[in-house]
């Protein structure tokens, strides 16, 4: 009687200590995180701003590499933007088979 009891005992403690332990927390992709037609214009809208400002990113780097320094002294502003932009065109075509 007295093993019954205690097997019982050690049941019942093991299933208030499974109760216990919180819920793992499932991963949710972009589309299920966002349920309403308002979340998912924002999350658009969002991933248009991140898309744009990596091309933005990319542009000023390429033209940084061709001679553009945007803070450097801006007396030829358009003339030294415009070469570079010549420059990065120039090697864009000679790298294109």
């Amino acid at each position: 009687m007295f093993h019954s009891r205690f097997v019982a005992v050690v049941a019942a403690l093991s299933i208030t200590a499974v109760g216990m332990i919180p819920p793992v927390a499932m991963a949710q992709n972009a589309e299920t995180a966002a349920s309403t037609p308002k979340q998912i214009k924002n999350l658009q809208r969002k991933e248009a701003r991140k898309a744009n400002r990596e091309r933005k990113d990319a542009e000023i780097g390429t033209l940084e590499k061709n001679g553009y320094n945007p803070s450097a002294n801006q007396t030829d502003y358009p003339q030294n933007i415009q070469n570079a932009e010549k420059k990065a065109a120039a090697a864009k075509a000679s790298s294109t088979p």
